[in-house]
């Protein structure tokens, strides 16, 4: 396992919030939230207060996340997430069925304009994405993965904000949850591969994998996302990252990496304003 850096390490043993984010109480515990973006719509990042899965528990959780955000259960909407650029539209008026349990559409972002339900993704170490239109009010939540981000599943959500609710990109506010770091996410040159087979450009590439063929590759997601949410059009002080490494800190946070796929899942939940 990749040995955490002195910057992780002190993020694990800070409680202060990162910087553009605060620690706000709930009932079972405490959220993660951005002051940028809750000027335009209501969110928040769970932390591992929160298992989010398991018999007996995954229900009764996800109904304490949707009245949080204030909306009855049946209208969280969670895609079932496939690591792939599709994208689910949720217009106002729509019918919320296609979201019920075993219906759930096979997408890794969903966008609405609608105020009366609440979206969601899930994650333990892929990037929670979450974004509001401050101009139209339209949101989007996106579960962003390396096989999402290779095939776009950044600029598939702001296409899809812009073809469905008309949103420019300049008008649009960003969160990035805690997700895994570069101190910690050794990948393999396959991973490199793939981004640059997708077109993503040398330089891009560059910033994005640390180190080199002879010394294994470090995957940075977050500045992979920033450099996508900015290469679509986004205004680099509207960005918002919590650079919080979930492989490491596991008194708040679920880590896939490090801990295997039984672990819990972290949830990023976001409302429009009506």
């Amino acid at each position: 396992m990749l040995l955490p850096t002195t910057a992780c390490r002190a993020l694990m043993t800070n409680d202060t919030p990162p910087d553009g984010f605060e620690w706000v109480p709930q009932p079972w515990g405490r959220v993660l939230r951005a002051p940028g973006l809750s000027e335009v719509a209501d969110h928040f990042f769970t932390t591992r207060q929160l298992r989010l899965r398991g018999p007996g528990v995954e229900a009764r959780e996800w109904a304490l996340v949707a009245g949080a955000i204030g909306v009855a259960p049946s209208r969280l909407l969670r895609p079932r997430q496939v690591h792939g650029p599709a994208v689910a539209v949720v217009p106002r008026g729509t019918s919320f069925g296609t979201f019920s349990r075993g219906r759930r559409p096979a997408a890794d972002a969903v966008v609405t304009d609608d105020p009366s339900c609440a979206l969601a993704v899930q994650s333990a170490d892929c990037v929670p994405l979450l974004m509001a239109d401050s101009r139209t009010g339209a949101i989007a939540a996106v579960h962003a993965g390396w096989r999402g981000m290779a095939a776009g599943i950044i600029e598939a959500a702001i296409a899809a904000l812009r073809a469905h609710f008309g949103s420019r990109a300049a008008d649009l506010t960003a969160a990035l949850g805690p997700s895994i770091g570069p101190c910690c996410y050794g990948v393999g040159e396959d991973v490199v591969e793939a981004f640059s087979a997708a077109g993503h450009s040398p330089a891009w590439i560059d910033r994005w994998f640390l180190g080199g063929r002879n010394d294994g590759y470090r995957l940075d997601l977050r500045t992979a996302a920033r450099d996508q949410l900015c290469g679509a059009g986004l205004q680099a002080d509207r960005i918002h990252a919590a650079d919080l490494c979930t492989a490491h800190d596991h008194t708040r946070f679920y880590s896939y990496r490090a801990e295997g796929s039984g672990t819990g899942r972290l949830a990023a939940v976001i409302r429009a304003r009506g």
